[in-house]
């Protein structure tokens, strides 16, 4: 199994979404998501989520809120799991990155992007709720096949 995190950095009503279109053999080509990547050796989640969004930003995250886990269970990928936070106090200026496009995304208008299914899962409990959750997503191959949310099954839609 591997970690990673996930960061969606908030500013004026807005997440900075990366487009993934620049990484090559990238299982993610083309879809919308917020920053992150793999833990490096000894790292915790704050250290790989403020490390990853410097990368892949260039913007110093000052407090991240760690907001929940989302493990990733699939056919086709190995299992992850995913540390998810969000920030609204960051410095520094939007450098290009090398994974993708970065753009301003009202929130409102986030799940209308190409996404995988289970990202509007956790993007609609970001708004939805302030206290720390637990998600388990099954995929088989690209399609969400099961949600458990806090350890109770989840109907698909």
């Amino acid at each position: 199994m591997k970690d990673t995190t996930l960061c969606y950095i908030e500013r004026d009503g807005k997440y900075l979404m990366l487009h993934r279109t620049k990484k090559k053999n990238d299982p993610n080509s083309g879809k919308y998501m917020g920053i992150g990547g793999h833990f490096e050796e000894g790292e915790s989640p704050y250290d790989c989520v403020i490390r990853e969004a410097k990368e892949e930003t260039g913007l110093n995250l000052l407090e991240p809120q760690y907001r929940g886990i989302v493990t990733f269970d699939s056919d086709k990928y190995e299992t992850e799991q995913m540390h998810l936070f969000t920030c609204k106090s960051f410095e520094g200026e939007i450098m290009e990155c090398n994974e993708g496009d970065l753009k301003w995304i009202e929130k409102k208008n986030v799940l209308t992007l190409p996404m995988w299914e289970g990202d509007h899962v956790f993007l609609d409990l970001l708004e939805k709720r302030t206290d720390f959750f637990n998600i388990k997503l099954t995929y088989e191959g690209d399609n969400l096949t099961e949600i458990y949310i806090d350890n109770k099954k989840v109907m698909l839609q």
